[in-house]
């Protein structure tokens, strides 16, 4: 065989593999990110929720279905603006489906309480479920309906078309494990001490805990 002949089959050889290996990585490429967008009382706590979920990459506190635009959380808590206290749950589908993070969402809120959540009462604090497209429109019917059927109960919580969405303020972001201190009722505390002390005075977890019980994902997060 020809030295040429030769080094023209094992171009042909190498090229193959490249062909087969590129396609392989392009067949096997990660899915792009995904969000979801929900409203379930304080956003601290939802978001200090949804960050243990394997999967999720990202959540951000913020406001959304209101008319206001780039509302700032005096005017959201104070009411008139029509925006929910919400998060923007970033995600990888290849890891947790849409349909699980709606399961978990209706397991960690009271979605029998149409006038706020534990301790904050008001529009702002109501739950909802916000959808872009009717795959997670149908996503969240079947979820919701699944969480009627195992509480017994209506579920009040609505499922809404999404609308823009406006980030919270920094000092709101990841305010469940920021060391910095703070003067509150009980003295000086870390954000994150004064947060936990928050979350159980007001009720969260006992409440979600006599609903769902050992279904409860999040409780005494």
């Amino acid at each position: 065989m020809s030295r040429t002949l030769h080094d023209f089959k094992a171009l042909t050889l190498i090229s193959a593999i490249l062909l087969a290996v590129t396609t392989h990585c392009g067949a096997s490429r990660a899915a792009p990110l995904e969000t979801a967008v929900v409203a379930g009382g304080c956003f601290w706590c939802v978001e200090a929720d949804f960050e243990k979920v394997e999967g999720v990459t990202e959540v951000i506190s913020g406001y959304t279905g209101g008319r206001v635009k780039n509302p700032t959380y005096k005017q959201v808590s104070r009411g008139g603006t029509g925006h929910y206290e919400a998060v923007e749950i970033t995600y990888d589908p290849d890891k947790v489906s849409y349909a699980d993070l709606m399961r978990l969402f209706l397991r960690s809120v009271d979605a029998t309480d149409a006038g706020g959540q534990f301790c904050d009462r008001g529009d702002s604090y109501r739950t909802a479920i916000f959808v872009s497209n009717p795959a997670e429109k149908a996503s969240a019917e079947a979820a919701v309906a699944q969480a009627e059927q195992a509480l017994g109960q209506k579920v009040v919580t609505p499922i809404l078309p999404a609308g823009p969405f406006y980030e919270a303020e920094a000092y709101h972001q990841d305010y469940y494990k920021k060391d910095e201190r703070i003067l509150t009722r009980f003295g000086v505390k870390t954000k994150a001490e004064a947060y936990k002390r928050y979350r159980k005075g007001c009720g969260r977890d006992a409440r979600v805990r006599q609903l769902w019980g050992d279904a409860a994902p999040f409780a005494g997060s």
